[in-house]
C-alpha cells in the first residue's frame, strides 16, 4: 500500500529556501493573542477550538505569552483565557475587550468561523486571519435567506478585502482554494494543518460490525442522512451504529433513529480512543469541513473513513487508499456495505490511514504556525503557495 506524503508544511520558512531550523527565519513573536468564538471548555467546542488550544499550548511550552480572547465563559487553561462577552455579544465587544483586558500584543490572530471580527480595522499591529473553512453554502443551511445573504457578503468581504494586506492561514488545501475563489492572492495564503495526538496502544477491534460517527450534532454534519442510509445498510451488514457527540440536533436525531443506533453523547478521551480502535470504519457524512480532524484521529488507530467528496475531506481522506469518498447518497450506502463485507480491503485501508496520520502531529502544527507568525511580524514576503500546498 503506497504511503501518502503530504506537501511541505513549513510555508513561511521553506518557501524562502530556508529549513525550519535556519537562523535566517525570524523569531516568532512573544505575545500572541487568539481572538475566537469559543474556547475548548465551551460545550459547543469542536475541531476549531481544539486546533487553537493545541497551538496555544505548544506556543506556551515554547515560552510565548499566549492569550485567548473568546465569547462566553472562559475555562481555565495553562495559557490565559479571557471572556470578551456573551456568545453573540462578544463580536461587537471584541475591540473594547481587547483594549480593556489585553491592551497590546505582538501578533493578533483572528479565527474567522463565518462571522468576522474585522480586526484589521481596529488593530494596528501585526494581524493574521486563521480560516477553518469558508461558510459560503452553510449560511443558507442555517439561516433565513435575508440573514444568510447578509452574512455571506460580510464574510466574503472580510476575507477578501479587510485582510487584503495581511497573511491568512488555511487549515487545508480546500480552504486555501476557497479563499482563492474569493480573490485572496496566493502570496497571502499559508497552510497550517491540524495535528493529532500520539495515540495510546491500540485496543481491540470489535468482533462484530461497529460503525462510528463522531462530532458535534449540528445540521451540516448530516447525521440525519446517515440514519436514513443506515436503514438500507443494516439489513446487509448487521451490527451497530454508534454516534458520539452532542448538539442542538440530538433530540431530533434520536427520534429519527431506528434499530441498532446508539447515541453515546460526550465521552472521555479514553472512551473515544476505545471506540475509534473498535470501529470498523469512521462515517463522516458532513456537507463541508475545513479538514476533518476526526479522520486523522481515526487513522491514527488504523480505522479508515467513509465520507463524501466534499471540501476538507478531500484533503484528510486519500480516496481509495485511506478511505472512500462517495459522490452521492446511494454510492455512500454501497461503499458502506462493500467495505464492511471486505475484511482485507478494510484492513489495508486502515494500515494506510495509520501511516498517513503519522505525518500529522501537533508539534508540527505548532512549528508551522510559528513560521507564519514570524513572517507576519517581520514584514517578510514569500512566494505564492503552490496548487498542492
Amino acid at each position: 500500500m503506497p504511503q501518502h506524503v503530504p506537501p511541505p508544511l513549513l510555508d513561511a520558512a521553506t518557501r524562502q529556501g530556508q529549513g525550519p531550523t535556519s537562523s535566517r527565519v525570524p523569531a516568532a513573536p512573544r505575545r500572541i493573542v487568539f481572538l475566537a468564538h469559543r474556547d475548548l471548555g465551551n460545550p459547543a467546542a469542536g475541531g476549531s477550538e481544539l486546533l487553537i488550544d493545541r497551538l496555544a499550548l505548544g506556543l506556551t511550552e515554547e515560552g510565548h505569552d499566549v492569550t485567548l480572547l473568546c465569547g462566553g465563559q472562559a475555562a481555565r487553561r495553562p495559557y490565559r483565557v479571557v471572556s470578551a462577552g456573551s456568545t453573540l455579544g462578544h463580536y461587537l465587544g471584541a475591540r473594547s475587550a481587547f483594549a480593556r483586558q489585553v491592551g497590546d500584543c505582538d501578533l493578533l490572530v483572528e479565527v474567522c468561523n463565518g462571522m468576522p471580527y474585522l480586526a484589521p480595522l481596529w488593530h494596528r499591529g501585526p494581524t493574521v486571519c486563521l480560516v477553518n473553512h469558508v461558510h459560503t453554502d452553510l449560511w443558507d443551511m442555517r439561516f433565513p435567506t435575508p440573514v444568510a445573504r447578509a452574512g455571506r457578503r460580510l464574510e466574503h468581504w472580510a476575507l477578501s478585502r479587510a485582510y487584503r494586506d495581511h497573511l491568512m492561514i488555511a487549515v487545508s488545501p480546500s480552504t486555501a482554494g476557497a479563499l482563492r475563489e474569493l480573490g485572496v492572492p496566493d502570496r497571502r495564503i499559508r497552510v497550517v494543518h491540524n495535528g493529532v495526538e500520539e495515540p495510546s496502544p491500540q485496543s481491540d477491534r470489535s468482533g462484530t460490525p461497529l460503525f462510528l460517527a463522531l462530532g458535534r450534532l449540528v445540521d451540516y454534519k448530516r447525521i440525519d442522512l446517515l440514519l436514513q442510509l443506515w436503514e438500507r445498510v443494516r439489513p446487509v451488514t448487521g451490527g451497530r451504529l454508534v454516534i458520539v457527540g452532542d448538539g442542538p440536533e440530538r433530540a431530533r436525531l434520536e427520534r429519527l433513529a431506528g434499530p441498532g443506533v446508539e447515541f453515546a453523547g460526550h465521552v472521555t478521551e479514553a472512551e473515544k480512543h476505545r471506540l475509534l480502535c473498535a470501529a470498523w470504519m469512521l462515517l463522516h457524512p458532513a456537507a463541508v469541513e475545513g479538514w476533518g480532524l476526526v479522520v486523522t484521529e481515526a487513522g491514527a488507530r488504523s480505522t479508515p473513513t467513509l465520507g463524501f467528496d466534499v471540501p476538507g475531506l478531500r484533503d484528510s481522506v486519500e480516496d481509495g487508499v485511506t478511505g472512500i469518498l462517495a459522490r452521492g447518497a446511494s454510492s455512500f450506502a454501497a461503499a458502506w456495505c462493500a467495505l464492511a463485507l471486505d475484511d482485507e480491503r478494510r484492513e489495508a485501508m486502515g494500515k494506510a490511514a495509520r501511516e498517513r496520520a503519522a505525518a500529522f502531529r501537533w508539534t508540527s502544527s505548532v512549528r508551522q504556525f510559528m513560521a507564519v507568525a514570524a513572517e507576519a511580524t517581520s514584514g517578510a514576503s514569500a512566494p505564492a503557495i503552490g496548487a498542492s500546498a
